[in-house]
């Protein structure tokens, strides 16, 4: 079991060798999901209220009977990791100890805390299976309702509803720059608008790979990687965001095109 410090309101268990690492008003109740089912995903793939999303494998949203106050409840989406890219055939879902999940919390945790909008970690859990590697689960707290962004384009035909899109993503681009983080993988799939108009918010997903550094440098590569998707998906799907919506948001972003 890992020995990193945790962030604040975090705290570690064990159980049957797994490694369990969530909120502290979480732990108790998470403990006896992965104590009766062996997994998280095993656990929300269960419950009664469960739905199937679908992407990089399945994840299922929950409830779960739990929160930072008395009598709460919290809805959650629960994954199991996996690779993705060339290889993913062939690494499938095992990753180097301590896997991506430590990374992810520090990441995710760091962004909020610096206002850039992105899920909640609620908790990881960490299976190993070998010496050297591991499987892990990763529970968030799921987001408001709303779309990625290539649904969310496709839904709000009007121009200004286009404009509030490419306004609430300008506003993300420019959290990140502020922070100097760097997603490598910035792509339209990986940026989910909730709202609409003046109160559309977008958020950064899969951020366990987010480096940070230079503001400068992260603002352009962020804008690049996002407009070249864009521009793959109108290339391969049809998307139809224009050159004048890229040129906007790259105004709106504060970076040179």
């Amino acid at each position: 079991m890992s020995t990193a410090a945790l962030p604040p309101g975090y705290v570690r268990g064990a159980l049957r060798g797994v490694e369990l690492v969530s909120r502290d008003w979480a732990a108790e109740p998470l403990r006896r999901a992965l104590g009766a089912h062996g997994s998280l995903y095993s656990w929300a793939a269960t419950q009664p209220d469960r739905t199937a999303l679908r992407g990089r494998g399945i994840a299922w949203t929950a409830t779960l009977a739990a929160g930072p106050e008395a009598h709460q409840v919290t809805p959650v989406v629960v994954r199991h990791t996996r690779h993705g890219g060339l290889f993913a055939g062939f690494t499938g879902d095992l990753f180097p100890l301590p896997t991506r999940a430590p990374r992810e919390l520090a990441a995710a945790v760091r962004l909020a805390a610096g206002g850039v909008p992105t899920p909640e970690i609620i908790a990881y859990t960490v299976h190993p299976v070998a010496r050297f590697l591991a499987r892990s689960d990763v529970m968030t707290r799921r987001l408001p309702d709303g779309r990625d962004f290539p649904e969310a384009w496709r839904a709000h035909q009007s121009p200004a509803a286009k404009t509030a899109v490419i306004e609430a993503v300008a506003t993300l681009l420019r959290a990140l720059s502020a922070l100097g983080a760097q997603h490598p993988d910035l792509n339209v799939k990986n940026v989910y608008i909730a709202g609409e108009g003046a109160a559309a918010t977008a958020y950064i997903l899969d951020v366990d790979r987010v480096t940070f550094g230079d503001a400068p440098q992260a603002a352009a590569r962020n804008f690049a990687r996002f407009a070249r998707s864009a521009r793959k998906w109108n290339d391969v799907h049809g998307l139809r965001v224009s050159d004048d919506a890229l040129v906007r948001l790259a105004a709106l972003a504060w970076v040179e095109q």
